[in-house]
């Protein structure tokens, strides 16, 4: 029986074992991101994205776990994993926690690359687009939760929402809006400059502040 158009075109899933030297999860990233540029995140499927990579729907879920985190890769440059350096940010003098939290997110997004990749879904994040929510629960949840959870302080979920806002913050008008003369700062500078409002969030007294009285006015 001849084959439609669909089925000519379609990728052929390959299963078992992959040529040597062929960077699978690459290839998945690849297709992962012309999906989501095609479709938005909630048209986005898993299937769609191994049917385009060439690959099994079980090994996108063996790379990535779940269709945000596989967005969420997508929007780190060069193959860098935020959740490997966390360590770093950790070791040096507690004082300093703050800056090099703040160095850290410039070093990874504050480049050719992740600019480029910060506006695609920060842009979104002024109107909502869901892709922009993924990428600040990320994060969340894989950097600053982490380096919360290391810091053994008190609220910590508190603590990481305020380091969000802050981070997330800094990258839009930075980035996306290109505020000046913020968006023209040496890195450094900035680091130095955001670091302290970041080192007290994380481990500074939260008590008396307006997040505090807010918190306690709902009865917490």
């Amino acid at each position: 029986m001849p084959r439609t158009t669909d089925e000519r075109s379609s990728p052929t899933v390959r299963r078992g074992r992959r040529p040597a030297g062929e960077d699978t999860r690459g290839l998945i990233l690849d297709a992962a991101r012309a999906e989501f540029a095609e479709r938005g995140f909630d048209a986005t499927s898993v299937r769609a994205v191994a049917r385009r990579a060439g690959v099994d729907p079980a090994l996108v879920r063996h790379y990535f776990g779940s269709k945000a985190d596989l967005l969420a890769a997508g929007l780190v440059p060069g193959g860098v994993d935020p959740r490997a350096v966390v360590g770093a940010v950790t070791a040096g003098p507690r004082d300093a926690l703050g800056e090099r939290l703040a160095r850290l997110v410039l070093d990874v997004w504050d480049t050719p690359d992740g600019r480029a990749r910060l506006r695609a879904v920060l842009s979104g994040a002024l109107s909502a687009d869901p892709a922009a929510a993924v990428f600040v629960d990320y994060l969340r949840r894989t950097v600053f939760g982490s380096l919360a959870a290391g810091l053994d302080a008190p609220d910590a979920d508190r603590r990481v929402s305020l380091v969000a806002s802050q981070v997330v913050g800094l990258l839009v008008t930075r980035v996306v809006i290109g505020l000046e003369p913020l968006a023209s700062l040496p890195a450094d500078d900035v680091a130095a400059l955001v670091g302290p409002t970041l080192q007290r969030y994380l481990t500074g007294d939260l008590a008396g502040s307006a997040v505090e009285e807010h918190y306690s006015s709902h009865g917490e």
